[in-house]
């Protein structure tokens, strides 16, 4: 590897906030084709389970987890059926807020740029008449494809494990 290609492969604090950003922009609009170019091919998304009061999930594949998607094509799925209009649930989607802070990059996991934050969303549901909101912290996992930085894995603590309605992906 030349110092050129280190150089390109070098993530800033600015090019993971503005990442993270974009994400949160993107599922607040509910542009889920933007979404989804956001992620590489073989990302993990993936929200574990609570054990019990002070520790969660570790293992996705052996373990429960609320939210587990491997790869953008298995994300690609869920958007669809989420934007199908097939189901009363995906008629009308909640009107969702992401609020992010906290960033700080946390080092190299192999080939990926570890990147920590802190998020609230606020989710309403017309339909019901219903405000929500969860709380907790993402692990995000970036990596440069074809010079650009993608998410190869996302991972969310929820803090608030009590949830009043149905949680998916453009909602946490």
């Amino acid at each position: 590897m030349n110092d050129l290609t280190l150089e390109r492969a070098r993530l800033t604090l600015a090019d993971a906030q503005a990442l993270i950003t974009r994400e949160a922009r993107l599922l607040d609009e509910q542009d889920f084709a933007g979404w989804l170019d956001l992620y590489t091919e073989d990302a993990l998304y993936w929200m574990p389970a609570w054990r019990d009061d002070n520790s969660q999930t570790e293992d996705p594949d052996r373990e429960l987890s609320l939210i587990y998607y491997r790869g953008r094509s298995n994300l690609r799925d869920r958007v669809t059926r989420l934007t199908s209009g097939l189901s009363p649930v995906s008629r009308t989607l909640p009107r969702v807020a992401h609020i992010l802070s906290n960033v700080e990059l946390g080092g190299m996991d192999g080939d990926e740029h570890v990147v920590f934050s802190s998020f609230v969303t606020h989710a309403y549901d017309p339909r019901s008449d219903r405000l929500s909101y969860h709380f907790g912290r993402y692990r995000h996992g970036l990596r440069q494809v074809d010079g650009e930085w993608r998410i190869a894995s996302k991972i969310i603590r929820l803090a608030n494990d009590l949830v009043p309605t149905v949680l998916d992906v453009n909602a946490i």
